[in-house]
């Protein structure tokens, strides 16, 4: 069921998070208060939940009125929130400028694992992906990527947190990088969410020379390369970009990467029923993952309406697994999470933009509107 909150505005003063530490830490002392007032203010959003700044009663109280008068908690606001039987979340945020994206939130096996979104849109072109439809909007900032796992990890019991991240939501993460690792390495803190960078996944269409800078910065991220195709002919079909990068130069990246780092790199391949999922394509992912240890993860296409894709039969996904365990090769089949809530593919976006243009048919013919899209797989 659709639920939206028309009423739910965002905020139109800007949010706290949305400063950053610098621009908080200037803030208070422009106003003669110290610097490390910054500290606690974060701490109460994203360690105690606060939702208002009348509740942060270690600060002085002066200084919690002018908090109210400058800054809001959040800036981003929920339109919609749809819960599946299997414990899915997905939200859809309006964000300050009226755009929208979404987030998920996954349980399963004692994991709690955000998936956000890192753009507005996206520039990559994928032929399967909502998210891309319209191209890419904006970059989200780092204080609107932290947001979003607030948001859901306020969805959570009190005392529970989130556990892992997935960074493959709507957007190219590495073309927002500076951003991405900003709202990460709070995210990190031992003062904000606590989470390790080895249970961090970061997922990119192969974009070469931002895997290497991402290794560069000796985190310990995982790295997914959306992969689709074994070759450069079909895989520019797909993936358009692939055009300007090419296949030898992403996997050249990938394996710096993992030199670097030691971090394994997962390969994604979504399967179009049809398309990229027979034995053939099978048999030559396994020569170009010769010499590779990687994991290779197999997302069947979840159907989108609107775009000409299907989901591959359960024969031909059986078949392709094999073939590639057969050859010594590390497989995963993703599983299908929340379909019953459209929580992959941008579908629940989608329906939002689409009653949008519904409301204003003007936004929709000129083209202002965000584009529809969603999470990948």
């Amino acid at each position: 069921m659709l639920n939206l909150y028309p009423n739910n505005a965002a905020s139109a003063k800007p949010a706290v998070l949305e400063a950053g530490v610098s621009g908080l830490q200037g803030w208070l002392v422009e106003r003669g208060w110290p610097a490390w007032y910054v500290r606690p203010i974060r701490r109460w959003i994203l360690l105690a939940r606060a939702a208002e700044f009348a509740v942060m009663t270690d600060l002085p109280r002066a200084l919690r009125a002018q908090l109210e008068e400058a800054y809001s908690i959040f800036g981003s606001r929920v339109v919609t929130h749809q819960q599946a039987r299997d414990g899915t979340h997905k939200l859809v945020l309006r964000l300050r400028d009226g755009e929208h994206i979404e987030c998920v939130l996954l349980q399963e096996d004692g994991r709690r694992t955000a998936c956000i979104s890192t753009q507005v849109g996206c520039g990559m072109g994928c032929v399967f992906c909502a998210s891309g439809l319209n191209g890419v909007v904006r970059n989200l900032t780092a204080g609107e990527i932290i947001e979003e796992l607030v948001l859901l990890r306020n969805l959570l019991p009190e005392g529970d947190r989130l556990s892992h991240i997935v960074v493959m939501g709507m957007g190219e993460p590495l073309a927002n990088l500076d951003a991405l690792v900003e709202a990460l390495d709070a995210a990190g803190a031992k003062d904000g969410l606590g989470i390790g960078a080895r249970h961090i996944t970061i997922s990119t269409v192969g974009l070469p020379a931002k895997i290497r800078r991402l290794a560069e910065l000796g985190k310990q991220y995982h790295l997914a390369v959306s992969l689709h195709a074994p070759d450069d002919e079909l895989r520019t079909r797909i993936v358009p970009t692939n055009s300007k990068t090419g296949l030898e130069d992403i996997l050249a990246a990938s394996d710096e990467f993992f030199q670097r780092t030691g971090r394994q790199v997962t390969f994604e391949y979504v399967l179009l029923g049809g398309i990229n999922d027979g034995l053939p394509q099978a048999q030559a992912l396994v020569r170009l993952m010769q010499g590779r240890r990687p994991l290779i993860n197999l997302i069947p296409f979840n159907e989108v309406a609107g775009l000409r894709y299907r989901r591959p039969t359960d024969a031909s996904l059986h078949a392709f697994a094999e073939c590639l365990r057969s050859a010594g090769l590390s497989v995963k089949v993703r599983k299908r999470k929340g379909s019953e809530i459209d929580a992959a593919c941008g579908q629940l976006r989608r329906q939002v933009e689409l009653q949008r243009a519904g409301d204003n048919p003007a936004r929709e013919a000129t083209g202002t509107s965000a584009p529809l899209g969603g999470l990948r797989g």
